[in-house]
């Protein structure tokens, strides 16, 4: 097996839509962010491309050897309030976990976080923090999700949630600009949304919501007069329509869900939702973030990159500088900002 010279920095996003590439000038900070590419999800042959394009030419028939973001359906982020006093317990992580999330945790690969910083909760040293996140994802996704990086000619040196790394940097984010108003966070797939609340403190709640893209399509197939689903199906993911006049009708029934979650957080916590930013989401359906915030009545949140990732020691190449920096490479900055944390962390370890 050839891999990539290890001295370059490769960054792969795999999600439901697309696969998305960043080469950068290491593979840790400080480091200048080279190159950014992506395909469709489904485009083998467009792939293909890019990563012989991105590879050295002596190994132009190897793998990437990358930090790899990814977001398997079953995935498993909340935020939990434990029993510190129970740890000792040798049932009591693995029976809260079942009875909380409906898991059957030994099938799960599953971390205790700190609600505070998103650091490892260390259970064997006396812990207090009772606010803790609780991230994971079942065995077997974890094989299949390395096969599929595999198939697609990447070596995962590092596979991470991608839902976890990019509520971590939009936490840092906000805590950067000095933004105080907590932000509702979408991740909209065909069934679900996962929704999550992030403030400068990190993860405040999550929640996983029955309602997803798919319960759109009969919304668009009966305001359109359609004959069957599968033509709204068609119409609703093709971008050659206009769906804004009646994005009201077809997020009613997730605002009404998302309006119940927040109206808790904000009762509990006396705070106001300040924003809304859709961490995935179809680049032909991003009119859709704008009609969900308008229903909310809150502002999509538009993050400027650039000065917050110099201070995290990340700098954009003038050709990248240029492109057009949008919401769907966030989670792959998201890997970089992370990846630059960690191996900080592990020098002064050393």
């Amino acid at each position: 097996m050839l891999f990539a010279a290890k001295q370059k920095g490769f960054f792969v996003e795999l999600n439901a839509d697309a696969r998305l590439l960043a080469r950068t000038s290491a593979s840790s900070g400080p480091m200048v962010v080279e190159q950014l590419s992506e395909c469709p999800l489904d485009d083998d042959e467009a792939w293909a491309e890019i990563v012989e394009a991105t590879l050295p030419k002596k190994a132009a028939h190897g793998f990437l050897r990358s930090v790899c973001g990814v977001y398997p359906e079953k995935r498993l982020v909340r935020r939990a309030t434990i029993d510190p006093k129970k740890l000792k317990e040798e049932n009591y992580l693995t029976e809260f976990a079942s009875s909380q999330f409906r898991i059957e945790p030994d099938q799960y690969l599953l971390a205790l976080l700190k609600a505070q910083d998103g650091s490892e909760y260390d259970t064997a040293h006396n812990p207090s923090e009772k606010e803790v996140i609780v991230c994971g994802m079942p065995n077997e996704t974890v094989i299949t999700m390395q096969d599929r990086l595999l198939e697609v000619s990447v070596y995962p040196d590092r596979m991470e949630l991608g839902t976890l790394a990019g509520i971590g940097a939009l936490a840092d984010y906000l805590k950067f600009v000095g933004n105080t108003s907590p932000v509702v966070v979408l991740e909209l797939e065909a069934d679900t949304t996962h929704s999550y609340i992030v403030s400068g403190n990190g993860l405040e709640m999550a929640r996983v919501l029955p309602q997803g893209l798919n319960a759109m399509i009969p919304v668009v197939q009966k305001e359109l007069g359609l004959k069957d689903e599968e033509s709204a199906r068609k119409l609703f993911y093709s971008n050659t329509f206009d769906f804004t006049g009646m994005g009201p009708t077809l997020v009613r029934r997730l605002i009404k869900e998302l309006q119940s979650s927040i109206g808790f957080f904000e009762v509990q916590t006396g705070q106001s939702i300040g924003g809304l930013f859709c961490l995935l989401l179809p680049q032909k359906l991003s009119w859709l973030e704008a009609a969900i915030a308008n229903q909310l009545g809150v502002e999509v949140l538009k993050p400027k990159l650039a000065p917050w990732l110099e201070s995290k020691n990340v700098t954009l190449a003038d050709g990248v500088a240029g492109a057009d920096i949008d919401r769907k490479w966030f989670g792959i900055f998201s890997l970089m900002v992370r990846h630059d944390v960690l191996e900080k962390e592990i020098e002064k370890e050393d």
